[in-house]
C-alpha cells in the first residue's frame, strides 16, 4: 500500500526547484509545497509541469512562525537556503518531529554529529545532512572507489564549471551567498590525521577535467568532504577539496576580503542591521534567472588513490554535463542539475523507505549502489576509470 507523504520544498532557487521537480514525479509523493520569500520561480515551475500535487507558498525560513506554520502536518522538508540557516532549521526539524534533508553540513555541526543522531533517534526522525553533489555525489563516489581499493591513501575532490555568460562578468551558478563565503575563508584540508588551514585562494593548479570541460585554474576551499570522508574512510592520510574559480572572481574575492565585505557580522548602517556579505550577493544575479543564458559545462571528480594488487592506483569518478544539455532537457543549468539531482535521490531514500532507523545520516552512510543506480536513472552518467599509477 503507498502512504502519501507531504514534502516541503524549503527555497526554491535553481537546485531546490530541480529537487523538486523530481520528487513531484515520485508515486509517495501526495501533496508538495515550493515555498521561499520569493515564490515567482516556483510558481513558473508548477506552471509548466501542469502539477495537482505541487502549490507554492511565500515562507520566509528566518522567521520562527512561519517555519513552525510549514512544518505542521509534513512527512520530510528538504532545505536549500543558505547554509548559515541549516543548524537552525534541522532543530526546527527534529523538534517537530520531521524528517529531513538538506545540501550542506554546517560546520558546526560536524563536532556535535553524535549528539545530533541521538537526538534524531528520541524523536523518531531521519535526518540527512550534505547531499547535493559536492558534498553528497562527491562523498558517496568517494565511498564506492575505496571499495575497490586495498587500501586508501589520498582523496582529491575537484569542482568545474566553466559557464561564461554574455551578459555578467560576475556570477556564480551556485548560491551566491555561500559561494563568497566559500572563496573568502580559510581553506581545510585533512593530512595526517588532523585539519590544516590554508589562507583564502592561497594557491592555484591547472587541473585537466574530462572533455568539454579540459583544464582549468583550481584553488583549494573549505568543503565537507575534508571533514566527513576521514570518519568514514579507514587509513586515508590527505583529503582536500579544490574548485575552479575564474580570474576576475579571484580578483574580486580578494578585494571584498580586504575591505571586510565578506564580514558575517552584522554592521549598522542607516539605523539598520546588515550583513556586508549579504549586500555583496544581493548584488548578484540569481542562479535561476541565468538559466538558458550560460555556456559551458560543469564537472564533478573524485579521485581516490591507493593501493590495489600491490600497485598504487587511482580510482576516478565523475558526472559531467553542459549547460546547453541541462536547459534543453530539464528547463535548468547543469550545476543546479546536478546538486538537485543529489538532493532528490537523497530524500527518495526517505520518501521509499530505504533508509529505515532514524537517526542523522551523512552520505557516506548511505546505501551506495542504490544512490549511483538512482543518480543514473535521472539521466546523469557515473563515469568510473581506474589507471595504474
Amino acid at each position: 500500500m503507498v502512504t502519501a507523504i507531504k514534502v516541503v520544498q524549503l527555497g526554491c532557487g535553481i537546485t531546490g526547484l530541480v529537487c523538486a521537480e523530481h520528487l513531484e514525479k515520485h508515486p509517495k509523493v501526495d501533496e508538495l509545497v515550493l515555498a521561499d520569500k520569493q515564490v515567482d520561480a516556483a510558481e513558473a515551475m508548477i506552471k509548466r509541469l501542469k502539477s495537482e500535487k505541487a502549490v507554492a507558498q511565500k515562507v520566509d525560513a528566518g522567521d520562527p512562525s512561519q517555519l513552525k506554520k510549514v512544518l505542521r502536518g509534513c512527512d520530510l522538508i528538504v532545505t536549500s537556503v543558505p547554509s548559515e540557516m541549516n543548524l537552525n532549521l534541522m532543530n526546527a526539524a527534529v523538534s517537530a518531529g520531521v524528517n529531513y534533508v538538506d545540501l550542506t553540513v554546517p560546520l558546526e555541526l560536524i563536532p556535535k554529529l553524535e549528539e545530533m543522531d541521538e537526538r534524531c533517534k528520541k524523536a523518531g526522525v531521519i535526518a540527512l545532512t550534505g547531499v547535493g553533489s559536492d558534498p553528497g555525489i562527491s562523498d558517496v563516489f568517494a565511498v564506492r572507489a575505496a571499495g575497490k581499493l586495498d587500501e586508501v591513501l589520498e582523496i582529491h575532490i575537484r569542482d568545474a564549471d566553466n559557464a561564461v555568460s554574455a551578459e555578467h562578468e560576475y556570477f556564480t551558478l551556485w548560491s551566491p551567498r555561500d559561494m563568497l563565503e566559500e572563496l573568502t575563508m580559510n581553506a581545510a584540508i585533512y593530512e595526517n590525521g588532523k585539519i590544516t588551514w590554508l589562507p583564502p585562494l592561497h594557491e592555484m593548479e591547472c587541473f585537466r577535467f574530462p572533455d568539454p570541460i579540459g583544464q582549468h585554474p583550481v584553488y583549494n576551499t573549505t568543503h565537507e568532504e575534508t571533514f566527513l570522508l576521514p570518519k568514514f574512510i579507514e587509513g586515508v592520510k590527505r583529503v582536500d577539496f579544490k574548485i575552479v574559480v575564474w580570474d576576475n572572481l579571484v580578483k574580486m574575492a580578494n578585494t571584498i576580503r580586504k575591505i571586510g565585505m565578506h564580514n558575517l557580522n552584522a554592521v549598522r548602517v542607516d539605523g539598520y542591521d546588515v550583513k556586508p556579505i549579504d549586500v555583496v550577493a544581493e548584488c548578484l544575479p540569481r542562479p535561476v534567472d541565468l538559466i538558458g543564458k550560460v555556456k559551458g559545462s560543469s564537472c564533478v571528480l573524485v579521485e581516490v588513490v591507493g593501493m590495489r594488487a600491490g600497485e598504487k592506483t587511482v580510482v576516478r569518478t565523475w558526472v559531467a554535463m553542459t549547460h546547453d544539455e541541462a536547459f534543453r532537457n530539464h528547463r535548468t543549468s547543469a550545476t543546479g542539475y546536478v546538486v538537485g539531482t543529489g538532493a532528490a535521490v537523497g530524500a527518495e531514500l526517505i520518501v521509499s523507505g530505504d533508509l529505515k532507523k532514524s537517526g542523522l545520516y551523512a552520505p557516506e552512510m548511505l546505501p551506495t549502489e542504490k544512490f549511483v543506480e538512482n543518480v543514473v536513472s535521472k539521466g546523469l552518467k557515473a563515469n568510473q576509470e581506474i589507471v595504474s599509477l
